[in-house]
């Protein structure tokens, strides 16, 4: 009962942080109208605050990497938070969502050309009601923004330029996701203090160190304590369950977000986007049953292994 206790306890405060942060952000960009790198900048930077004290109360053990092992996933992770961040300011939140969803097939795309994998022709089928989705939710969206589908179409590609990266980087150093978070999140806050000047004022208004008041602070301290949350229990979800738990999850994650987009701020939805919306879980769905199948398969064949 303790276990099961901690495990729920957990994935509610995945689901809540998941949700909150986009909410939260969303707010911040829209009402506010916070500067968005300066945002990713408290997150980055309240992110490696709390990797530092989670080290410091034994919750890892941070391992010695060079700079220049780490300074192209500093620049990835940079980058895909900086431009899906743009992509939330600029599009409706099921836009945003369903745009997040084409980094598989991308994902799928590099692997296949780069990394010379191949993939079973049921995964690459899954692909198709994917991205088939995502375009009639974005043909059909009457906020459409050719801006917005830019930052969008540039956070998926280094989104899954990353998330690759992380993986190989992963095997090549022996490190775990916190220990390379670790060395990440301060090469990126100080890769986006040197850029920050450059796109948005610093002080005065509309700077991160302007007359905000004192609401609009808390709110800000608030969404990187949370994006931070959201990091370290994605972690622990995974390490102490199993993939189908936090995939399916997810999935309930990406239903209730669509949904509060159209509560909160009022994203108008129509029957197609809705269909483009079904059309895309199912995909997911169907792709996360094949790849938990596969690894059911491997596991299986191990254990009979003589």
């Amino acid at each position: 009962m303790p276990a099961q206790g901690r495990l729920a306890a957990g994935l509610l405060v995945n689901l809540a942080a998941s949700i909150c942060i986009v909410f939260l952000n969303k707010w911040l960009y829209v009402r506010l109208g916070f500067p968005n790198l300066s945002l990713t900048l408290v997150h980055f930077a309240i992110t490696w605050l709390g990797l530092y004290l989670c080290q410091a109360l034994g919750a890892f053990s941070p391992k010695s990497l060079q700079p220049a092992q780490v300074l192209p996933l500093a620049l990835s992770f940079c980058g895909f938070v900086v431009f899906t961040n743009l992509s939330l300011q600029s599009n409706t939140i099921g836009t945003y969502q369903l745009a997040k969803a084409m980094t598989t097939p991308v994902i799928v795309v590099i692997q296949s050309l780069a990394y010379g994998k191949t993939f079973p022709l049921r995964i690459k089928l899954t692909l198709v009601p994917i991205t088939l989705g995502v375009f009639l939710n974005s043909y059909y969206d009457v906020k459409f923004s050719i801006l917005g589908m830019a930052f969008a179409t540039l956070g998926v590609l280094v989104t899954s330029l990353y998330q690759v990266w992380v993986g190989a980087k992963q095997h090549e150093l022996q490190v775990n996701s916190m220990q390379l978070l670790y060395y990440q999140a301060p090469m990126s806050s100080a890769m986006l203090l040197f850029i920050i000047p450059f796109f948005e004022p610093v002080f005065g208004e509309g700077g991160i160190f302007g007359p905000w008041t004192l609401s609009a602070v808390i709110m800000v301290l608030l969404s990187g304590i949370i994006a931070f949350m959201v990091n370290l229990s994605i972690y622990w979800i995974i390490g102490n369950t199993s993939p189908v738990t936090y995939n399916m999850f997810g999935h309930f994650k990406f239903c209730i977000t669509l949904l509060g987009g159209c509560l909160l701020f009022k994203d108008p939805l129509s029957v197609n986007q809705g269909l483009g919306i079904l059309c895309t879980l199912l995909g997911i769905l169907a792709y996360t049953h094949f790849k938990l199948s596969e690894q059911e398969s491997s596991k299986s064949k191990l254990v009979q292994r003589p």
